[in-house]
């Protein structure tokens, strides 16, 4: 979308006599809310957010405190072409200097302190490993060229190891990839295809992750909370303690319109009655969903139980096959889960490795380990990373807050004979440092550090092989007054398991119901870009000359596409 597309659109007819319902207190709802307001021109008193739980953010959390440990089930990612993301952010005061955007204050930190990495790989306990290359062979960039150039149809529900060859899935760019992504070698190879397409102009990059982006604090205290206060300001109400059940659909030969709401608020059974003039949207479907946590001696368990969300999305469906098919996503928890740990230490001798290992103070307040440090040779296939510190705003000034994950939590570990899942905070940090090569100092490190497990079930269920129709459009066929939002919803071209896709499926949602003559910023066209394939191409290459390239660079010789390779 370029600047003539964005405009400050009209207000629609009768937007005062409607209302809007948000199913989910997470990212997509409140960019919608926010759009609702600032697009739709509706007054904010007309907007409810109904949430099962006891507070906003969805996946985005962050909480806790130095002396019971801070907790966050994971992180974001970011980069500079997150279209919608920025467009809903660069209108979001922040908490701080209220005359600048949130927007202003990540574009300024992240431009002062820009992202790379200093220590990608680490193996043999504590030895830092290459990672200087994606370290691809000509028959791995074939596959990669024939997966680029592959329709979605075509690829069905193939998964990662059915579409490489073995010896890819041992390369350093799959280990980038699916520590960096969280895939698995059983998720949809189509996803990965989106994710090429996507971000091919982060490859070159790729293994120092340079050009990621990350906020300030938590993306709890900086994204979520300033977008909050916003839409309090405005009045939209926000329910808590709020499980919306199931959803009564009126469904005629060419129209379908939600009738009713029921829930169940405080305990208490309760029925929203709605009409074809108000809006419905819901979030269908969620990572972090049934998560659960454990302690340094308690593990977190597997919480394979009934669950709000994805038990309201089956009763949607039931009722017609343009609301998607949510088994596809949540019926096989051994595939989707994964387990991560949060640290929070005020043992010096943390500190003291991190500087050794990344040549940075974690105390500057700027980048640190930017981004994961994983360890290649762990059978839980361990990352770890420690973003700019403080990393929650009540910090103190002697403690670390890091994150780790394993990606493959049913593993048996390498020094603590038992698998991540069964492991207790103590036990996982033990295998840690274990990897880190720290070996003869763990007891003394365990003394001054607080370590919390979460098990989440779902967390990559967005990445299970699916086919067209699978996930529901944003808006169904036929739809008055109902839209579906966040990582279940089919949105064209974009990456699930992101924030612009949650946002991106809100800004769709309400423009689309609401008629409004704006346009949604199209997807990064990365693809389209010969500069962008061309770079993407020399990374894959890893330094050699690239198939012809002789013959391209005498015919581009004192040309103004000169240099172009």
């Amino acid at each position: 979308m370029g600047n003539y597309q964005n405009i400050n659109t009209l207000k629609p007819e009768g937007i005062e006599n409607k209302r809007a319902y948000l199913v989910g207190g997470g990212i997509a709802s409140l960019a919608a809310a926010a759009y609702l307001i600032r697009d739709g021109h509706m007054d904010g008193k007309n907007i409810t957010i109904l949430e099962q739980s006891h507070i906003i953010g969805g996946s985005m959390d962050g909480c806790g405190n130095a002396k019971d440990g801070y907790i966050v089930r994971g992180g974001r990612e970011m980069e500079e072409h997150y279209e919608c993301c920025w467009d809903l952010y660069g209108k979001i005061p922040s908490l701080t200097a209220p005359n600048r955007t949130v927007l202003d204050e990540f574009r300024e930190l992240n431009d002062a302190d820009p992202n790379e990495s200093t220590c990608r790989l680490l193996q043999n306990c504590g030895e830092k490993a290459d990672f200087s290359s994606l370290g691809l062979k000509d028959n791995h960039i074939k596959q990669l060229t024939m997966l680029f150039l592959a329709t979605e149809e075509d690829l069905g529900a193939a998964t990662v190891e059915q579409y490489f060859e073995q010896s890819f899935l041992e390369t350093d760019m799959w280990c980038f990839w699916r520590s960096m992504f969280a895939f698995e070698n059983w998720h949809s190879v189509v996803e990965m295809k989106r994710y090429m397409q996507r971000f091919m102009h982060l490859l070159p990059g790729m293994s120092r992750m340079k050009n990621i982006m990350f906020s300030k604090y938590n993306q709890y205290e900086s994204m979520i909370l300033p977008l909050e206060k916003w839409l309090q300001s405005k009045n939209v109400v926000i329910d808590l303690d709020s499980q919306v059940t199931d959803l009564d659909i009126d469904i005629e030969a060419d129209k379908k319109t939600v009738t009713a709401i029921h829930l169940v608020h405080n305990g208490k059974d309760e029925v929203i009655h709605t009409t074809k003039n108000d809006l419905v949207f819901v979030t269908n479907g969620s990572m972090t969903e049934n998560s659960t946590t454990g302690s340094m001696h308690e593990p977190a368990i597997t919480n394979r139980g009934a669950s709000g969300c994805w038990d309201l999305w089956k009763n949607i469906a039931k009722k017609d096959s343009s609301f998607g098919k949510p088994e596809v996503f949540c019926s096989d928890i051994d595939k989707s889960k994964w387990e991560s740990f949060t640290i929070t230490s005020k043992d010096a001798r943390m500190a003291d490795l991190l500087k050794e290992l990344t040549g940075r103070d974690p105390y500057s307040g700027k980048t640190v380990t930017g981004g994961i440090i994983t360890i290649k040779d762990s059978n839980w296939l361990l990352s770890v990373t420690c973003n700019r510190q403080p990393h929650f705003i009540d910090q103190p000034k002697d403690v670390l807050v890091i994150w780790a994950y394993g990606l493959f939590p049913d593993n048996i570990g390498d020094f603590v004979k038992k698998r991540m899942s069964d492991c207790t905070g103590e036990e996982m940090m033990t295998e840690l440092l274990y990897h880190m090569g720290k070996k003869d100092e763990i007891s003394e490190i365990l003394k001054n550090v607080n370590v919390i497990p979460c098990m989440m079930p779902y967390t990559t269920s967005q990445f299970m092989p699916r086919v067209k129709g699978d996930r529901p459009d944003v808006i169904p066929q036929g739809s008055t007054n109902l839209a579906f939002l966040g990582q279940f919803a089919e949105v064209a071209d974009d990456c699930v398991f992101t924030v612009e896709y949650s946002i991106r499926s809100a800004m769709m949602a309400v423009y689309t119901l609401l008629n409004l003559d704006k346009k949604v910023p199209e997807v990064y066209p990365t693809k389209y870009d010969i500069r962008v394939v061309a770079a993407a191409a020399k990374a894959l290459y890893s330094g050699r000359p690239l198939p012809g390239e002789t013959i391209v660079r005498k015919l581009l010789k004192n040309t103004t596409l000169e240099g172009l390779i």
